[in-house]
């Protein structure tokens, strides 16, 4: 298990450090955000300023040497446009996305095993039909689309959920959130819901495809003729046998909700950092843009390392591939 997870440790490094090149580069190529700063009637005396400044002058090697000495000493930049360490800036608006994911996740969860687990039990039944014709819907209807139309059923027309924003705020640990007030549940539980149907649909749909082809095998059969309980047999065997592929896709979609909660925080007006990196790229605010990128990478990365080590701990047979 050490070597599988030495192995591991130092392909993440590498792929972070190959990352870091890319999304460098492929940030500071996009346009020039001294024209966004200043005012068009600046003199050319201030622009050269500003450009020594922010270090805009230097060759772009040099630029990303000094970023990557930055990064070291655990320093990110300075926003452009807000005048604050970036580090502060995006750590401000984490806790509400966080929350956010957080509530979107649990929806996916409680809802798409379960109707995937019934869907492939009973298969033929009108209910799992319908399970699984409203799960294509959950991941092939744009994201905001669906998000306009909550809006207008919940938020305009019927007037029971606010349209946006994130409501009260209480503390709970010494941290701030918004899920321990009833305000703040009004508030996240239809932009949850709406970032928890890609996820939801994928788990369904995933979920019961491994339950149909388990219940066919000989050990279900086997479990039957023992006398065992339908309940226990899914339960305690089934279940448990198409856990790999379901915590694969688990964790890969927790990176990519988290990470991508863009859309859903832009239409429901959510102030996390999904916001905040559109107003960054409105803007060309270029050091948020890269540590936003940078920790989307790092969090994908880690994401995955412990989707591997529990991989490796329900399947034996990986844990002694990656000892080899």
């Amino acid at each position: 298990m050490l070597g599988f997870l030495v192995q591991r440790l130092l392909q993440a490094v590498v792929v972070i450090f190959a990352m870091s090149i890319i999304v460098f580069l492929g940030v500071y190529a996009i346009g020039n955000p001294i024209d966004v700063m200043i005012d068009p009637g600046a003199t050319q005396a201030i622009r050269q300023k500003l450009i020594e400044q922010y270090g805009l002058d230097q060759p772009l090697w040099q630029q990303y040497l000094t970023f990557l000495t930055n990064v070291v000493h655990g320093d990110l930049g300075t926003s452009m446009v807000y005048n604050v360490s970036v580090i502060k800036l995006v750590f401000s608006r984490l806790p509400a996305t966080v929350e956010l994911v957080f509530v979107a996740v649990m929806i996916a969860t409680l809802i798409g095993i379960p109707a995937g687990i019934y869907a492939g039990y009973r298969p033929n039944s009108i209910p799992a039909k319908a399970i699984m014709a409203l799960s294509v819907l959950g991941f092939s209807v744009p994201t905001f689309w669906i998000g306009m139309l909550l809006v207008m059923a919940f938020a305009v027309n019927l007037g029971w959920l606010p349209s946006g924003g994130r409501g009260d705020v209480g503390s709970l640990f010494s941290l701030q959130t918004s899920l321990v007030t009833l305000d703040g549940w009004r508030h996240v539980i239809m932009p949850a819901f709406n970032l928890s149907l890609f996820m939801m649909g994928l788990l369904i749909r995933l979920t019961r495809a491994g339950m149909v082809e388990a219940m066919q095998t000989d050990y279900v059969k086997f479990a039957r003729a023992q006398g065992l309980p339908d309940r226990q047999i899914v339960f305690r065997h089934v279940l448990r046998n198409i856990s790999i592929p379901i915590v694969t896709v688990f964790g890969l979609e927790l990176g990519s909700t988290l990470a991508f909660a863009v859309v859903t925080e832009s239409v429901f007006n959510w102030p996390g950092v999904g916001k905040l990196i559109i107003d960054s790229i409105l803007q060309l605010d270029r050091p948020v843009m890269v540590t936003y990128l940078i920790l989307v990478v790092i969090l994908f990365v880690l994401i995955n390392l412990v989707v591997d080590v529990i991989y490796a701990q329900l399947d034996p047979r990986v844990r002694l591939k990656g000892g080899k």
